[in-house]
């Protein structure tokens, strides 16, 4: 990010200040509010500066040193500051907005002790710096703002949720109950792409408030606090009906059905002074956002399964963004794209419409490139429209999307030709709207508009200018304009003669100088001349490059010249205006026809990919969530294969109601079990997407949510170890899941100790068997679960465990050389042995410790097939090993044991005093050693 700086002090700008400048602004420095998160810059013209905390922020983060800072003033006043070219403003602009969420951004202009903030920005509302972040790069992703009213009743917190997006012109609300986890909320965040959320101050930080900010946290969204007085109602109608399109009636009837998110929208309208802006009246559109409408996903979710980029990816193709991104179309698509990663659908119906697309471009080549090739010359209609209606535009942008409206009919006469199975659907989804939006009312209107005002002959010069013919007073301007450059000509013609030199040649004529037109001729030329020279001309100035001079008749032409010039240059400006303010009233035309063609650049983008790929995807069968099983046959991993140097060996999946619906998935470090469970998950994301899956057969029962725990880092900043942070992401699962999720769990337990963490992991697999019943893949290296899956498991007829299948991931050992082999290969069946000394001899242990390791493995556990069986666990007594028991006291104790650990978690413990606390925990732990008498298992952790 930082330039190079070997050679620093001579490539950062110089603070050039006097002592009294320096002064002034050292006083008006002290007045700035504290604000530990804003980051502040001084506009001095040709570069900027930062001063104070700021400077060492910047000095340290960008120019990876403290040697870029220098002091402003002296002794105990001085400040420290650095200076930051304009190139570089631009590159931490777009880091602090759109990288980071723990800064916000301001901009001062002035002088002396005289500075007033210009434009301010945050993560969330980017919109006054958007010409400087987006001056040189598309706009990948529109940020947007969220605001939570929350009320907390018996039965849990009901979230009225508000959101606005400033760049797509979006507020929406939304209201739903929430766990005591805000795993509704979590989910809120991802699918719509929030970077902001304002919350009422709260006087007590409770543990609800530090849930709720752990959410934050993860989702990357930075908190602004507010009144509690912000979050109000009154006058909400009459201001929505200003921003809004459309009559007031359904703003009215949409607010009513709300209880609290009305209040949050309240606060944001004000957080985001969009009614101070005319620019925005009639400009927004109001809608309802149902959680329901899309799959659910959370932020462990996406991190798992790799759905957006991330700045440590090797390449693009490390995520799923990064591959199914093959848009043409300058942003729109992309930005499309990124929305339907974050919503992938749960309605068959609609899925399969866009899979029918899909399956129209992927059989139809011609068709494809066809299309291709008229998108990529599509520029962004809808930021050059955003630029239009905020009144930013000028006549480049008026062009852009002239060139653009151009292109229309080239993309419906190729949706034209095809005459597929799907041609109906193409027809009535597609063609018809760009019929009906390219028609003489709509959009030929503009392009007739565009062709009638701006002289297009210019725009090979890349002169972007109002034709004269548009307009009287500027087409007479034009002709005087002309008229005189000709009688200037003659001057210059008769000038040539008079003075005998060749015309152009050795008498030049410049004009636009600081001496408006004037003759030049050569320093060699002007001896010839000289008497004339004095006589008849006025010398204007004598350098190495000539002499120029004038006359009385130049002179006054020229006068005449700037003079209409001027005027031109004027009326031109308000024709522009004029124009601008014309496109303005198209708004309705662009956004519709922009919609639907980023959706055909997106479905496009999904049938290149899989028609691309050296292995081509299939078409998946969507059923809905309730009927239906999920079934990958030749399943491969999408990001995985992309990668050069992989030779990717296909596995099935199939997930059977009643036989295989919760998969335990064990074998050797390095097998292959991860991504095996995560190509899963990303199979079923992209199904619902609505693009083709890398698989040789699919079949897809609509999923609600993806919830997935694979491998937790620490969050020392937090105070969250590995363990908590483990148990942290099971809880929101247990909480959040339903019998309509899918499960991922990788490796729980393994934060803590052996016998505690294999109870858990036993628990929570028996919770989501008995009572979530939610499609379930887990993979672990306790090889005792696999008991779970044994017929009968328990004699309770109350709970039978079904629908639970043990699989593997194979490897071989060479029984001559002890070498291991992964295949890579999902197998039937529990896994036969554990492999970690092999892999530890992978890793060039020495031979003296993996000899050691084996002898203490031999001592502990038999390593026998029969011992993973666990149908003839007795032992012989004094043996080392005591972790194998009947299944049926293994199962009673866990169940004990999950009673004894609900009844912890349920204690009101930050309400109690040590006494009360200790108390009530010495009754769970008397209850669970009476328990422990009838049963070994238990008795273990005893």
């Amino acid at each position: 990010m930082a330039e190079n700086f070997d050679d620093l002090n001579n490539k950062l700008p110089e603070l050039k200040l006097d002592s009294k400048q320096a002064q002034g602004f050292l006083s008006f420095f002290k007045t700035l509010p504290d604000d530990p998160r804003a980051v502040r810059f001084f506009d001095r013209r040709d570069y900027y500066t930062a001063h104070g905390e700021n400077a060492t922020f910047i000095a340290k983060t960008y120019y990876h040193t403290t040697t870029a800072m220098r002091q402003l003033g002296s002794g105990s006043n001085a400040l420290s500051s650095v200076s930051v070219s304009r190139n570089m403003f631009e590159t931490i602009a777009r880091d602090l907005l759109l990288e980071r969420t723990d800064h916000t951004l301001e901009l001062y202009e002035g002088s002396g002790s005289n500075w007033r903030l210009v434009k301010s920005g945050t993560p969330g509302n980017i919109g006054s710096f958007e010409d400087v972040l987006f001056a040189n790069s598309e706009m990948q992703d529109s940020p947007v703002v969220v605001a939570l009213s929350l009320n907390y009743r018996e039965n849990g917190c009901t979230i009225g949720l508000g959101f606005v997006d400033l760049t797509k012109r979006v507020l929406g609300m939304a209201e739903f109950l929430d766990d005591s986890h805000f795993t509704n909320v979590e989910s809120a965040f991802v699918a719509l792409g929030c970077k902001e959320c304002i919350l009422p101050i709260e006087s007590g930080k409770s543990t609800e408030n530090r849930m709720l900010c752990d959410v934050l946290t993860k989702c990357g969204v930075m908190l602004t606090e507010k009144k509690k007085s912000e979050f109000k109602t009154r006058d909400l109608v009459q201001d929505l009906g200003r921003l809004v399109k459309g009559p007031i009636e359904p703003v009215r009837d949409l607010v009513s059905g709300f209880e609290f998110a009305p209040g949050a929208l309240g606060a944001l309208l004000s957080y985001a002074e969009l009614l101070a802006d005319e620019s925005n009246y009639e400009n927004y559109t109001l809608r309802s956002y149902n959680l329901d409408s899309y799959m659910r996903l959370d932020s462990a979710a996406m991190r798992a399964l790799n759905v957006l980029e991330s700045k440590t990816d090797a390449n693009k193709n490390f995520s799923l963004f990064g591959l199914m991104n093959r848009t043409c179309t300058a942003g729109m698509g992309k930005r499309l794209l990124h929305v339907w990663l974050k919503q992938p659908l749960v309605d068959v119906k609609e899925i399969n419409s866009r899979l029918d697309i899909v399956q129209a471009f992927v059989e139809d080549t011609a068709l494809r490139q066809d299309l291709r090739q008229h998108l990529k010359r599509i520029s962004d209609i809808e930021r050059l429209m955003h630029n239009i209606q905020k009144r930013r535009a000028g006549l480049q942008h008026i062009v852009k999307l002239y060139q653009s409206s151009i292109r229309l009919p080239y993309i419906k006469s190729a949706l034209e030709r095809y005459d597929g199975q799907f041609s109906t659907m193409m027809r009535s989804r597609y063609l018809e709207p760009i019929e009906l939006w390219t028609d003489d009312e709509h959009l030929n209107k503009f392009i007739g508009l565009v062709e009638a005002s701006v002289d297009l002959d210019q725009l090979e010069n890349r002169e972007y200018m109002i034709s004269p013919s548009y307009d009287s007073i500027l087409a007479n301007l034009k002709d005087q304009q002309e008229l005189l450059e000709s009688q200037i000509q003659n001057l210059h013609r008769q000038t040539a003669d008079d003075l005998d030199l060749p015309m152009d040649k050795a008498l030049k004529l410049d004009k636009g100088t600081q001496f408006g037109h004037v003759f030049r001729i050569t320093k060699k030329e002007e001896p010839k001349i000289r008497k004339k020279l004095n006589t008849q001309f006025i010398i204007l100035e004598t350098r190495k490059d000539g002499v120029k001079f004038t006359n009385t008749k130049l002179k006054k032409l020229g006068d005449q010249y700037q003079q209409i010039l001027e005027e031109y240059k004027s009326c031109q400006k308000k024709l522009v205006d004029r124009v601008v303010q014309t496109a303005a009233t198209f708004s309705e035309v662009f956004e519709s026809l922009a919609e639907i063609i980023s959706e055909l650049d997106v479905l496009l983008s999904f049938a290149d990919l899989a028609s691309s790929c050296p292995t081509p995807y299939t078409r998946p069968d969507i059923t809905s969530s309730d009927e239906g099983d999920i079934t990958l046959e030749g399943c491969r991993h999408p990001c995985v294969e992309a990668q050069d140097w992989v030779n990717f060996i296909p596995n099935d999946c199939k997930l059977v109601r009643g036989k295989t619906w919760f998969q335990i998935i064990t074998g050797p470090n390095m097998g292959g079990k991860s991504t095996f469970i995560r190509q899963v998950g990303v199979n079923i994301l992209m199904a619902q997407v609505g693009s083709f899956v890398p698989c040789d057969n699919a079949s897809i029962s609509v999923r609600d949510c993806i919830f997935a725990r694979v491998g937790a880092g620490d969050c020392q900043l937090r105070g969250v170890s590995t363990f908590m942070q483990e148990m942290l992401e099971t809880a929101s699962i247990l909480k959040g899941a339903t019998d309509k999720s899918l499960i991922i769990i990788d490796e729980l337990g393994r934060g803590t100790s052996t016998y505690d963490g294999f109870g858990l992991a036993w628990a929570i697999c028996e919770h989501i068997v008995e009572v979530i019943k939610a499609p379930t893949l887990f993979a672990t290296h306790f090889h005792e679960l696999t008991a779970l899956a044994l017929e009968n498991v328990s004699n309770d007829s109350q709970k039978q465990i079904v629908g639970v299948a043990n699989y593997h991931v194979s490897a071989h050992i060479d029984s001559s050389t002890r070498k291991l082999t992964m295949l890579y290969k999902v197998e039937p069946g529990a896994c036969d042995q554990s492999f970690g000394i092999h892999v530890a001899e992978f890793a060039n242990f020495p031979e003296s410790v993996v000899t050691l390791a084996r002898e203490k493995a031999a001592e502990l556990e038999d390593f026998s097939p029969s011992a993973t069986s666990l149908n003839h666990t007795t032992q012989e007594v004094g043996s080392k090993r005591k972790r194998a028991f009947e299944p049926d006291d293994m199962s009673q104790g866990a169940a004990k044991a999950r009673q004894f650990l609900e009844a912890f978690v349920a204690l009101p413990l930050e309400t109690m005093d040590k006494m009360q606390a200790l108390q009530e925990v010495k009754k769970l732990t008397d209850t669970l050693e009476k328990d422990a008498e009838n049963c070994n298992w238990l008795q273990q952790f005893l």
